[in-house]
């Protein structure tokens, strides 16, 4: 298992991991904000001592920026779907509650996406078109 492909496993796990945890605290009454704020940078500490824990011994080559980018162009989808929602949500005068977990759910669920998208091209071969 190449190096970017733990990355994204990493990304993948801990993301949904992260959410998951939001959505307990929150429905046992824990405030949204600091729930969803200590969730996402919880994660993003996690992601990174991961990252330094399995280190950057193999560089990255021709092929993996390619999947990187083809993971990255998948869970891009999702970010674009989910401001978009945000917006429609803004436009209808939904609550902030609303609007931030849209936002929040369309960033996890574009990690979790490119993330699976790149460990697939990483499993069963790219093949660039």
């Amino acid at each position: 298992m190449t190096t970017e492909e733990r990355r994204a496993w990493s990304l993948a796990v801990t993301s949904l991991i992260a959410y998951a945890v939001y959505v307990i605290l929150w429905t046992t009454g824990v405030d949204y904000v600091p729930a969803l704020l200590w969730t996402i940078g919880g994660a993003i500490v996690v992601n990174i001592a991961v990252d330094m824990l399995f280190g950057r011994a193999q560089r990255a080559d021709q092929r993996d920026r390619e999947i990187a980018r083809f993971g990255d162009h998948i869970g891009g989808s999702l970010v674009v779907t989910g401001a978009v929602a945000a917006m429609a949500l803004a436009l209808l005068e939904a609550r902030h509650f609303w609007i931030a977990n849209v936002i929040y759910l369309a960033f996890v669920l574009s990690a979790v996406l490119g993330s699976t998208a790149r460990i697939v091209a990483y499993r069963r071969g790219f093949h660039p078109w």
